[in-house]
């Protein structure tokens, strides 16, 4: 297997689930057709200076099928982020919430803004790919992006007011939309809601529920909030790890079509 097959996905913000990881199809007379690959996006954490902290994200998917099965997956990972605005994020797979599973750890990103790099690590081959971080956008810019894109229309913002969550003074708010008819080949309007709780001091949202009837519940939460400086060693690919440098670019030239007579 290749490093780039292997982190197909690295440079993305989300996790596949297990039970729909592709599956080594039984020999049959036939090719099998069709399936569906999703993926969830976790909470946005800002490169901020001056604002370090530690702190384990909690993340819920329920979903309820037309059948009436329920599925509810789960995962717990180790976000930080340092005084530089160096920050350190773990991938998890989400499991079933049924307690056999581990949540398996399957990479490892630092992001620099800086020094303008991007570390995506494979912790069981000590394989680390080295990118270019280029600007992101914020939070907000990408979600209204998103919503524009989608034929979301806004239907008001309403303010929760302030509370303590995980130890730090958290701003809520609650935001509702419609997807109108016909926008994604609905045939009604759907609506969806979104609630979330800002922390300032961490620049933030400590708190995030969003309610979709497509993609279900989804809820991501901080916990174990540690403010200060983190370990130091997060911020570097692990010891005797490989770096393969991708910033380097090579141009080619395709090659010629011969002459057709």
């Amino acid at each position: 297997m290749t490093l780039n097959s292997f982190l197909l996905s690295a440079g993305a913000i989300f996790w596949l689930t297990p039970c729909l990881l592709a599956q080594t199809p039984k020999t049959t007379s036939g090719v099998p057709d069709g399936g569906t690959r999703e993926a969830l996006i976790s909470i946005f954490i800002p490169n901020l200076a001056g604002a370090p902290f530690a702190a384990t994200v909690n993340t819920e998917w329920v979903r309820s099928l037309a059948d009436g099965t329920r599925i509810t997956l789960k995962n717990h990972r180790l976000i930080a982020r340092d005084g530089r605005g160096r920050i350190f994020q773990e991938r998890r797979l989400l499991v079933a919430d049924d307690g056999r599973a581990e949540s398996v750890l399957t990479q490892t990103e630092i992001t620099d803004p800086v020094s303008h790099e991007k570390y995506i690590c494979v912790p069981q081959a000590r394989v680390c790919q080295l990118e270019v971080l280029h600007a992101v956008e914020t939070a907000s810019r990408m979600a209204r992006r998103a919503a524009a894109q989608k034929g979301e229309q806004s239907l008001g913002t309403q303010s929760l007011g302030t509370q303590e969550i995980a130890g730090v003074e958290a701003i809520g708010t609650q935001e509702i939309e419609v997807i109108a008819k016909g926008a994604i080949g609905n045939d009604s309007p759907m609506l969806t809601k979104r609630e979330y709780w800002y922390s300032p001091q961490l620049g933030l949202n400590v708190l995030s529920i969003r309610e979709d009837p497509r993609f279900g519940t989804q809820r991501f939460e901080l916990s174990a909030v540690t403010l200060g400086e983190p370990d130091a060693k997060l911020f570097a690919p692990p010891e005797g790890s490989k770096i393969i440098d991708l910033r380097k670019t090579t141009e080619i030239d395709a090659p010629q079509t011969p002459p057709q007579e």
